[in-house]
């Protein structure tokens, strides 16, 4: 009896499904890209509901990897889904940003103490480890490569707490002031020197000096937030004031008619 060899030359199937998986993944993340891209330089403005029908037609792709790519940034907190009326670009707001800045504060700090408490010592040098494998090209990275390094170092503490809903709830935050803080980054009032931080909190937890610790994550966070109200402000002029300029200047036409 012959073996049947799955994917041979007769059939060609798995093969061409395995090319067209390929294609279909390859527009999806082009498309996920260049929409990330129009959202962070605010093509797409904050509140403005997006048209997946012109987004396929300039990137020459289905909707379906559109979908895909939306569903990916909404998962991101770059933009939101409302039912029966598709997607909208994240607004840009302060409304809720101080609550969700303090329960990060609180749970970051819990995450901080119960670490001190249970993990063991070759976990507190993975904590150390990664960040002594990022800290030297840390200040020169793209604002992405910041926030992903910046997310995990946090994300790292939650897990080593040993308590995996304080790992899922501080995913959920960042995923929701994951948009202001990419902004924040760009801003030039990001104090890149605040790595100190990291190095502080770092030591904190080789010494399991839970006090030291907490308080650098609060004094972080706190610093993070000022920064990033004024970031949101700036940002906030940049969209908007092009748009009250030209009717400032549509006005005057009006009048001087």
């Amino acid at each position: 009896m012959t073996e049947r060899v799955e994917g041979d030359a007769g059939s060609g199937q798995p093969a061409m499904n395995e090319a067209e998986t390929r294609r279909s993944a390859d527009s999806s993340e082009r498309a996920y890209l260049t929409i990330r891209k129009h959202l962070v330089e605010f093509t797409l403005k904050p509140g403005e509901r997006i048209n997946e029908v012109q987004l396929s037609r300039s990137l020459g792709v289905s909707r379906t990897p559109i979908r895909e790519a939306l569903n990916r940034l909404a998962s991101e907190g770059f933009v939101s889904l409302t039912p029966n009326r598709g997607f909208f670009v994240r607004s840009l707001s302060t409304e809720g940003l101080l609550d969700l800045y303090e329960l990060r504060s609180i749970i970051e700090c819990a995450a901080f103490k119960l670490m001190c408490e249970r993990a063991e010592d070759r976990e507190i040098d993975r904590l150390r480890e990664y960040w002594e494998a990022i800290v030297d090209g840390y200040r020169d990275q793209p604002a992405d490569i910041i926030l992903a390094e910046d997310e995990g170092f946090h994300l790292l503490i939650a897990e080593l707490s040993g308590n995996p809903e304080l790992v899922a709830q501080l995913a959920s935050i960042n995923a929701r002031i994951r948009f202001i803080r990419r902004i924040q980054i760009e801003h030039p009032s990001h104090d890149k020197a605040q790595v100190t931080f990291h190095s502080g909190i770092v030591a904190a937890a080789v010494k399991r000096d839970a006090e030291e610790g907490m308080k650098l994550l609060r004094e972080h966070i706190e610093m993070t937030v000022s920064v990033t109200q004024q970031a949101l402000k700036d940002a906030l002029l940049k969209v908007f004031a092009p748009d009250n300029a030209a009717d400032l200047k549509r006005r005057r036409k009006v009048r001087d008619a």
